[in-house]
């Protein structure tokens, strides 16, 4: 009797040892949402600092619109002041460059922001303020409009660069390559006029020393080491 009382007292201890440990937890159905922890969310890929900014087509084209008519009018202006003839070659040349992205926007069906303004006018307001710093530091002295003009080529040098490492239609990409060559030839032919006639070698004041050697370079590579092509800037 006493072995007949046993054998079940071991059979059910021995089913609640595995209950015990089972370690798989039984999926109960609900309609409730599955909270997330910070542990289930995937990050999203950093997008490296040297990434262009994002630029429409629209954008583009009417800053550097208005870029390009600014060296063309601020140059105008010092030829005006100091008489100095690389000023007036180079203004000559600024206007070939706006009126070339004065094509693109009508190519596009795009508005112009240049439309019916004046010298030294311009709709972004960024850029009238630069006009105004400009023209009166070139009011100065001789040295002084020279520098100024070396300094409206590296902004526009870095500011092409940086619209180049972009997604650009082939004709918008074309251009600015072209006015990109342009200003390396325009900035040479400042700097150099800047020795020559005050014999002071100029020191870039927004390109690092060897962008700014490079874009030299660049220059002396295309054309007499002057700035000019073909006795043209």
């Amino acid at each position: 009797m006493k072995k007949l009382l046993i054998f079940p007292l071991l059979l059910t201890a021995i089913v609640l040892a595995a209950c015990n440990t089972q370690t798989t937890p039984v999926a109960i159905e609900t309609d409730e949402p599955v909270p997330v922890t910070e542990a289930d969310v995937v990050p999203e890929p950093a997008v490296p600092e040297s990434a262009p900014a994002a630029q429409t087509v629209e954008d583009s084209l009417a800053y550097v619109r208005e870029e390009e008519k600014l060296a063309h009018d601020v140059y105008v202006f010092l030829y005006k002041k100091w008489g100095v003839q690389v000023f007036q070659n180079i203004a000559e040349s600024e206007q070939t460059h706006t009126d070339t992205v004065k094509s693109l926007l009508a190519t596009y069906g795009l508005p112009d922001p240049a439309a019916d303004l004046g010298p030294g006018q311009f709709t972004n307001a960024d850029l009238q303020a630069l006009y105004n710093q400009l023209t009166a530091q070139g009011s100065q002295s001789l040295a002084e409009a020279l520098k100024v003009g070396a300094a409206i080529e590296e902004i526009d040098i870095l500011d092409l660069q940086t619209r180049l490492a972009g997604d650009l239609p082939d004709n918008i990409r074309i251009a600015y390559e072209n006015l990109l060559s342009g200003s390396h030839n325009h900035l040479s032919a400042f700097t150099s006029t800047l020795l020559q006639q005050t014999g002071e070698t100029y020191v870039p004041q927004y390109m690092t020393q060897e962008a700014y050697e490079q874009a030299l370079g660049l220059a002396s590579a295309g054309g007499n080491g002057n700035g000019y092509r073909g006795g043209r800037p």
